[in-house]
């Protein structure tokens, strides 16, 4: 109180001041000390704010019982993106595939158990004939001990009848006879309804009284079996489906052996909640799940063999993975049936209208839940790895394959294991090398120099086109791709097994120059393509695994080569390879660089499948006037021995010459051979030749000194020796 108060002014106007006071929303009653507890340990007083029983939270909007902290002054398009209305229609519902995913499962499980009753169907109608005439007799001594209504005071009249209450025994019998007669009654009533309807059947069409059989006997057969003893047998004896409910994913949580996890819940039940519904989704049941506060859903991805086995069901039928939100919300999706007994769609490039646009994505696999999975080739460098038997080099030429239906691509590539898988697309191909003997590898580190000369070409040509405003961002485009004459056009290049080019004597010096084409060519229309079986630091040089943006994971054998090709800490984050089988779960793996990393299944054309596609291409590409040619140097070996010709043009009495002076010689000779060729083409052909050097020639120019790279002659003629030597003596 205060001890001196203002004296009020004698015009104070008291009836205005309670008017005021009047209007004022009623003032709240604090209770202090729950307010220092909250103070004192928000935490707990955001938990108390939790609805125990909800299986889903949904945070109130602003001045409707919202966080304290919640500001006002929060945009409305703020709070809308925060917010996520749910659909009107589910999601089975609003989509084409989930609906005939649905749709198939239930005309499958329909039809399995139609087919199995109808097999069936002798042994129930025995089964009826024998217990129906029991179920009648039983009926009519149900219906007799129904009318009497004995048992509607039984209890009490026994209990009279043991103290020896006459009176009171008699007052509760007189009740039950009054009770029974109206029973009676409708008894009566009951039979002659049946009488009426006898008489009906017996004077109306024969299909009134079978139709009568068949809805009387099934009745009665089930009114006279006994309890442990039903008509029809069981379908399965345990279900392989189990639909996901809440308290079904809680224990399978709880039981991953996860202490954030389980001291959670421990001392909060509803610590795992469920921001949305378990609903289906596709062939199964989805599951978002909010986890414990500071536990990452990368951490049960990562347990999905535990989450299994706590599930009891195969592993390629629960799927977890991470779901758009924040790094603690889960997403389990639980099919019908194992993924491996799933069918997959057929390949819609095996499709005779299908065409591709390289600058546009393209299908290229399948989801566990069957949904297309849509790759890319343009700006992008694939790599692929997997242990024999995985279904690498099938989900490589699939790629390939897509290529091939783009009239515009150039396809050259090497098959570094000898055994002709890509053969079939020899037609399509402007290069193709098959093998892993020496001239192999020289001529598939030859094609790296080319692909880095090209590289450097197609850097002024994107310049050129710059300046004139057709290349607006410096990289190809489709109209460039598409002007003839531009150069620009995309160029996909390819190796398979490309451990054994890195482990050879090639092998440093490839590694260096296939890192620079990959960082340069993704803007220039140059597409990298690379499978390995061995992706270690030797056989898979880490400055290409780093640039290389689009991943594809077969099976592997253990954690070190499932990071090497998805990348480090992968496995740690839950996205193993390891968990697929090879030749038994051939094309499944781990696909990154599209979006989410999720698990994939390529799609599977076979080589017949696949002459197809390319008869297709060829049409294609023969309407746009594109057929590619092979240079005759790389189709059947050279047709004219470059030592040979090298010893035919030398110039003079030369102790060594230039690179570029013998390429210009030899262009002279057989320009339908050489034209067009570099010094490092020439160092690339000579590769295969140990006596022949390569290295710093110089020359005196206009009195200046002049060192570019050349050759000497008397390597050339010890070259020249040796490869006679060899021939003779073969």
């Amino acid at each position: 109180m205060n001890p001196n108060p203002t004296p009020e002014p004698d015009d104070f106007d008291w009836q205005a001041a309670e008017n005021d006071v009047a209007e004022q929303p009623a003032a709240e009653v604090v209770d202090l000390n729950a307010a220092r507890t909250r103070r004192a340990n928000p935490a707990s007083a955001e938990r108390d704010q939790v609805d125990e029983d909800a299986e889903s939270i949904d945070d109130a909007p602003p001045g409707e019982g919202g966080p304290a902290d919640q500001a006002d002054d929060i945009p409305a398009e703020v709070l809308a993106r925060q917010k996520d209305r749910r659909p009107i229609l589910a999601e089975w519902a609003r989509s084409r595939r989930a609906f005939r995913a649905a749709l198939k499962h239930q005309t499958k499980n329909a039809g399995y158990v139609l087919a199995y009753h109808a097999v069936r169907s002798p042994k129930y109608a025995a089964k009826t004939a024998l217990w129906a005439p029991i179920g009648l007799f039983r009926g009519l001594g149900r219906a007799l001990h129904w009318a009497t209504a004995e048992e509607g005071n039984w209890d009490l009249r026994q209990a009279a009848a043991q103290r020896g209450e006459a009176d009171t025994w008699l007052k509760l019998d007189a009740r039950r006879q009054r009770q029974s007669v109206w029973r009676w009654w409708v008894l009566a009533f009951g039979a002659a309804g049946i009488v009426t309807a006898a008489v009906v059947l017996a004077f109306g069409p024969t299909w009134w009284r079978w139709l009568a059989v068949c809805l009387a006997l099934p009745l009665l057969a089930t009114l006279g079996r006994p309890a442990d003893k039903p008509i029809t047998d069981r379908v399965t004896e345990g279900s392989r489906y189990r639909k996901l409910t809440a308290e079904l994913v809680r224990r399978a949580l709880t039981s991953l052996q996860m202490a954030a996890i389980n001291s959670a819940v421990a001392k909060d039940a509803k610590a795992i909640a469920f921001p949305f519904d378990i609903h289906r989704d596709g062939p199964g049941h989805i599951a978002i799940v909010d986890l414990p506060y500071g536990v990452e859903a990368s951490e049960v991805v990562a347990r999905r063999g535990r989450l299994a086995s706590a599930m009891r069901l195969p592993l390629d039928q629960v799927w977890p993975s991470t779901a758009p939100g924040h790094t603690g919300r889960l997403a389990l999706w639980v099919g019908y049936e194992p993924a491996s007994q799933m069918k997959q769609p057929t390949c819609p490039l095996l499709n005779e209208s299908a065409k591709v646009d390289l600058f546009k994505p393209f299908p290229f696999a399948t989801t566990p839940k069957l949904d297309e999975i849509f790759a890319e080739l343009m700006f992008r460098n694939w790599l692929f790895g997997g242990q024999p038997g995985s279904g690498k080099t099938f989900a490589l030429r699939l790629l390939l394959l897509a290529a091939s239906l783009d009239p515009r691509a150039e396809i050259r590539g090497y098959e570094l294991k000898g055994v002709g898988d890509f053969a079939v697309l020899e037609p399509v191909m402007a290069e193709y090398g098959n093998g892993f003997d020496d001239e192999t590898l020289a001529r598939a580190f030859a094609f790296i120099e080319w692909l880095y000369e090209e590289c450097r070409r197609r850097s002024k040509r994107i310049e050129h086109y710059a300046r004139l405003g057709k290349a607006p961002e410096n990289k190809v485009t489709p109209e460039l791709a598409s002007l003839k004459g531009s150069g620009l056009h995309p160029l996909v290049a390819w190796f398979d097994e490309l451990q054994e080019l890195m482990t050879s004597k090639f092998g440093k010096e490839a590694g260096e120059l296939l890192e620079k084409v990959i960082k340069l060519g993704r803007a220039l229309g140059v597409i990298i393509i690379i499978g390995t079986q061995i992706p270690d630091k030797d056989s898979l040089p880490t400055g290409i695994t780093r640039n290389v943006n689009s991943r594809f994971c077969l099976s592997v054998a253990d954690q070190t080569a499932n990071d090497m090709i998805l990348g480090t800490s992968a496995y740690k984050q839950g996205y193993r390879a390891t968990v697929f089988q090879p030749v038994t779960e051939a094309g499944w793996g781990v696909l990154r660089g599209f979006g989410a990393v999720q698990s994939a299944r390529s799609f599977y054309v076979d080589t017949t499948a696949a002459g197809r596609i390319v008869a297709r291409a060829v049409a294609l590409r023969t309407a746009a006037g594109n057929i590619p040619t092979f240079p005759t140097e790389r189709e059947v070996g050279p047709a004219h021995s470059v030592l040979d010709d090298l010893a035919q043009v030398w110039p003079g009495d030369e102790k060594s010459a230039w690179n570029e002076t013998l390429c210009g010689l030899l262009a002279e000779l057989r320009p339908d051979v050489y034209g067009g060729w570099e010094a490092a083409q020439l160092t690339a052909a000579l590769k295969p030749y140990p006596a022949i050097k390569v290295g710093d020639v110089g020359r005196r120019i206009d009195g200046k000194s002049v060192t570019r790279r050349g050759i000497r002659h008397a390597n050339l003629l010890a070259a020249i020796a040796e490869r006679d030597r060899k021939r003779s003596s073969d």
